[in-house]
């Protein structure tokens, strides 16, 4: 039986309205939807949910993040609330639970939005160094590191890795995010769950066959959107093409001067193709 996972849910004064669900990615949470949310929510109920162990939701039973759990934590959820025909919307690690999701249980899905879905590639420099968290020690040393960084340091280096142009991070943005870490940081799961997190990315990257998240893709029915950011550091633009191809009812949206959360630095056209999209389905 798995917990009620934290939500957030803003809903719409539009007549007839469907509901779209935000997955966030790694390390992420709610407030990563804030700002899409907020061009949204006219037309679309919005529910937004931190993946267990991440943000409020507490951590999986066996203490292991996978994607196959994560999205299996969120189809009970939304069972639970009567949700059927979502318009499911995942970025990065989120967009692979929202990819295993709409290939599990596809009558939950109206449509799919992948923002920057790390989909098994070789990866930039800067997200192979990311995935070095898997490594079993790896952890530790980490942690060492994060001790002798400022929670202002953090949260730049953070940025910097993200956005293709920090600057565009509001203060008011900074400061919640800046509160929400701290309050995780005291958290006795907080240590081991980005690493769990990287480990379930590398345990999906080496699945074959019918288990891979390409071969996933090509399952799906649902129409599909797909966003790159062209400036992303931790998915490579390159991939854009070929997820393009792999979908059987797919757009592209790809954007410039953007890094890996779009949602977050380039909302209004990201909100356009999203609401365009919605409008379709229905």
């Amino acid at each position: 039986m798995h917990q009620p996972l934290a939500a957030d849910y803003t809903p719409s004064t539009a007549p007839g309205a469907g509901t779209a669900v935000f997955l966030h990615g790694l390390g992420g949470w709610t407030h990563n939807w804030a700002a899409l949310i907020d061009l949204l929510h006219g037309s679309v109920h919005c529910l937004a949910l931190d993946l267990p162990g991440y943000g409020r939701s507490a951590p999986p039973a066996e203490g292991v993040v996978t994607v196959e759990g994560q999205a299996t934590a969120v189809a009970a959820h939304l069972d639970r609330a009567g949700h059927r025909r979502v318009h499911l919307v995942g970025n990065s690690l989120g967009g692979l639970t929202a990819l295993h999701l709409a290939a599990h249980r596809p009558e939950l899905v109206a449509s799919l939005t992948l923002l920057a879905p790390v989909l098994p590639a070789l990866p930039p420099p800067r997200a192979a160094l990311a995935a070095l968290l898997a490594l079993p020690g790896a952890p530790r040393l980490y942690g060492r590191l994060l001790a002798g960084r400022s929670p202002e340091r953090q949260l730049d280096d953070l940025y910097r890795l993200i956005y293709a142009d920090p600057g565009r991070v509001r203060p008011d943005q900074r400061a919640t995010e800046a509160r929400e870490r701290l309050r995780r940081s005291a958290l006795p799961h907080a240590p081991r769950i980005l690493p769990e997190g990287m480990r379930a990315v590398v345990r999906a990257s080496l699945h074959r066959g019918v288990s891979s998240p390409w071969q996933q893709a090509g399952r799906i029915t649902a129409p599909t959107l797909l966003v790159y950011g062209r400036e992303d550091r931790l998915v490579p633009f390159r991939l854009a093409a070929r997820a393009y191809a792999a979908f059987r009812d797919a757009r592209l949206l790809t954007l410039p001067d953007t890094g890996h959360v779009a949602m977050q630095e380039r909302p209004a056209p990201v909100a356009a193709a999203l609401r365009a999209l919605i409008t379709e389905t229905g």
